[in-house]
């Protein structure tokens, strides 16, 4: 009788718990849409109720002629495809040598291999401001300036954080796996080809969708490289264009940043499942 007694005892608290926790996160959540919700409602305002004072949350009068005029006023679909260009090559680039590189440190025996990873891992403390000015001197000697090769090329190069998210994974594969490949008569690049990429789909797409959201969202190294105005990203638009109206127009801006956030939006609603997967189980196994 004792024992049922604590045992409700302990599922009241839990769910006392659980619906303080639930609480807690709703609050958050709501918190952190309120900005996206303001920009929704500002998109379909009028020019004049953006300006009212004290604002309207719910707008008046739904207006979605913004939507429209937002590609008469600005050049927005080439500088969109400037962003995809770039952000798309970035995530191939990361893909192929963070998950090479990643692989080589979770399945290999070398000398030195520990003080290397960290060596690797030690570059995530680094601020980039620390390197800002060398990588431009360096770029600039060699002519990439205002072209879209400093942006894209280091990706080819391997990410640390990507490198240490998929060598914790690529460590939890099964060691027979490997063995009977070996048998079998794989080689090290068909093993890591036909078996190691596809099992580790989750993680990859943990690894392409923060690869593409850093590099659609980064504004600024198209800043820093690019000078040609039909080069520029995105980012790079959408930051010129509080100077660029006479008399702001928030309807407008707010369309274009609506526009701007659809692919990140777009990516994780579809890929949700794989990234979840993969920080997960890049995150316990290793």
């Amino acid at each position: 009788m004792e024992t049922s007694a604590v045992s409700y005892g302990s599922k009241k608290k839990r769910r006392i718990v659980d619906a303080i926790v639930l609480a807690m996160l709703t609050l958050v959540a709501g918190i952190m849409c309120v900005p996206i919700f303001t920009m929704l409602t500002t998109s379909v305002k009028t020019t004049g109720e953006t300006f009212q004072y004290p604002p309207t949350f719910i707008p008046q009068t739904f207006d979605f002629s913004a939507y429209v005029r937002v590609f008469q006023k600005l050049d927005l679909v080439p500088h969109y495809l400037n962003s995809l260009f770039v952000s798309i090559l970035i995530v191939i680039g990361t893909l192929v040598s963070s998950s090479l590189i990643a692989y080589g440190f979770s399945r290999y025996r070398a000398p030195g291999k520990k003080v290397l990873f960290m060596l690797v891992m030690s570059t995530l403390m680094i601020p980039y401001p620390s390197v800002m000015i060398p990588q431009y001197i360096l770029f600039n000697k060699i002519r990439w300036v205002d072209t879209y090769l400093p942006l894209v090329v280091p990706a080819f190069l391997g990410s640390a954080y990507m490198i240490f998210l998929l060598k914790q994974f690529f460590s939890s594969i099964s060691n027979e796996l490997f063995d009977a490949a070996r048998i079998d008569g794989c080689s090290e690049f068909k093993i890591f080809y036909r078996i190691v990429l596809p099992l580790s789909k989750a993680a990859l797409a943990s690894v392409a969708i923060f690869s593409f959201m850093w590099s659609w969202d980064d504004l600024l190294g198209p800043v820093i490289y690019l000078s040609s105005p039909e080069k520029y990203t995105l980012p790079v638009l959408l930051a010129g264009l509080v100077s660029k109206f006479r008399i702001p127009e928030w309807n407008i801006m707010m369309v274009a940043a609506l526009y701007a956030a659809l692919p990140c939006i777009l990516l994780f609603i579809f890929c949700q499942r794989y990234f979840v997967e993969g920080i997960v189980t890049s995150g316990i196994k290793g």
